[in-house]
């Protein structure tokens, strides 16, 4: 008789899971823009890549610098007001942007954006491990990629309508204000809804290591040496898939395949590659192990890097297409891997783990090898970024057979 597959999550977590999920695709659409923002500023201000760059270290620093506060904020006050200063925040990095566009500053823009990226740590260090427990074990990485593949929903909303407004042709681009503003409306509007309802605590078993203070968590995840492997694998990921990301409409333009428009809807395509991946890999994963799966995507990722780096024309636009479709379950699948009995560490190791993204920082060493002359060169970045990670899954793999 075959075993019955545990269902996905509990019908109590049904309404929290449904409402931590549109957190997922919020930040989706606010980390999406800024690959569009990169190409936009250096046609309005004049600047280069790797001074563009400048929007995600700012936008990745805020992670860097806000995910321990984070996860102490979480610790002692709980998910659902984690939940809802992070709202706060990300609408007033939204707002900043007024008085950006009014100075056409590129300063006031990248301190708009580092108290975004500051909002978007609480966001994320809650989200992230409360989804994992909003039902049975079993399912928790499933579960992390199905929530996950809405922020992929976002990401091609933001690149397809902020990239149709931004780049229009022989027309003045719009004000990059506008996007903004709209979006801090809708978040005021989402914290509020949070503000009301109420998001069950998850609370550890019985049994289970007693919390300490906060430099005490840390003392004890850095003891743990699958954690501290998934750190590293997931910083790594972030390294890779932020820089491609953010050097997508530079890499296609400057071989002159596209202009900056069709290069964004080709980047659109390119992140519904990338939600098809989560979809189908949240799919996948109920039914073959999770690190079986990373493993495979990790090689997919490799020789999709090697395929841009032969910078064979039309065969390295489909191996960075394709890379989108193989990276896909790469962050939920680490996170939750990492986070795997933890117990009352989980809060503390999630607020470790978002630290990451300022892996996003590396895009400023791609930018540095691209302004040099040799547009393809800088994919080695990522190249080693996916080693990594599949090293991470090989050794995964042999450790929970």
């Amino acid at each position: 008789m075959n075993k019955q597959q545990p269902s996905l999550t509990e019908r109590k977590y049904l309404l929290p899971f449904v409402l931590i999920t549109t957190l997922f695709f919020l930040w989706g659409f606010a980390r999406a823009i800024l690959d569009v923002l990169n190409k936009h500023f250096q046609n309005e201000l004049n600047i280069s890549i790797a001074q563009s760059a400048f929007i995600q270290v700012t936008t990745y620093l805020g992670y860097f610098i806000m995910a321990i506060p984070a996860g102490l904020f979480i610790n002692r006050f709980g998910y659902r007001r984690g939940v809802v200063f992070g709202l706060l925040l990300f609408a007033l990095g939204a707002f900043l942007f007024v008085p950006g566009a009014y100075h056409s500053t590129f300063e006031v823009f990248l301190a708009a954006l580092f108290v975004l990226g500051c909002g978007l740590t609480f966001l994320e260090t809650a989200a992230n491990p409360y989804v994992t427990e909003l039902g049975s074990e079993q399912t928790a990485t499933s579960r992390l990629n199905l929530s996950q593949s809405f922020n992929g929903m976002g990401s091609i909303f933001a690149t397809f309508s902020v990239g149709l407004f931004l780049f229009r042709g022989d027309s003045e681009g719009g004000n990059v204000a506008v996007p903004y503003v709209v979006l801090g409306i809708v978040v005021l509007i989402i914290a509020l809804v949070f503000s009301r309802v109420q998001l069950p605590e998850i609370h550890p078993s019985v049994g289970e290591e007693q919390e300490g203070g906060g430099l005490h968590n840390l003392f004890l995840l850095f003891k743990k040496p699958m954690f501290v492997l998934g750190l590293a694998a997931l910083l790594a990921y972030e390294v890779a898939e932020i820089s491609i990301n953010s050097y997508f409409i530079n890499f296609v333009t400057g071989q002159g395949w596209m202009t900056d428009k069709v290069a964004s809807m080709v980047l659109t395509a390119a992140l519904a590659f990338f939600m098809i991946g989560r979809f189908g890999g949240s799919w996948v994963m109920r039914r073959v192990s999770a690190q079986r799966v990373l493993l495979v995507c990790a090689v997919g990722c490799v020789v999709s890097m090697c395929m841009v780096l032969l910078n064979a024309g039309s065969l390295s636009l489909i191996g960075l297409l394709v890379n989108y479709f193989f990276e896909a379950i790469m962050f939920p699948t680490i996170f939750s891997l990492a986070l795997k009995d933890l117990g009352v560490l989980t809060k503390s190791a999630s607020s470790v783990l978002m630290m990451t993204p300022v892996g996003g920082c590396g895009f400023l060493l791609m930018g540095l090898i691209a302004d040099g002359g040799n547009p393809v060169l800088p994919f080695v970045l990522p190249l080693a970024g996916f080693a990594v990670v599949l090293a991470y899954a090989w050794k995964v793999n042999r450790a929970r057979r």
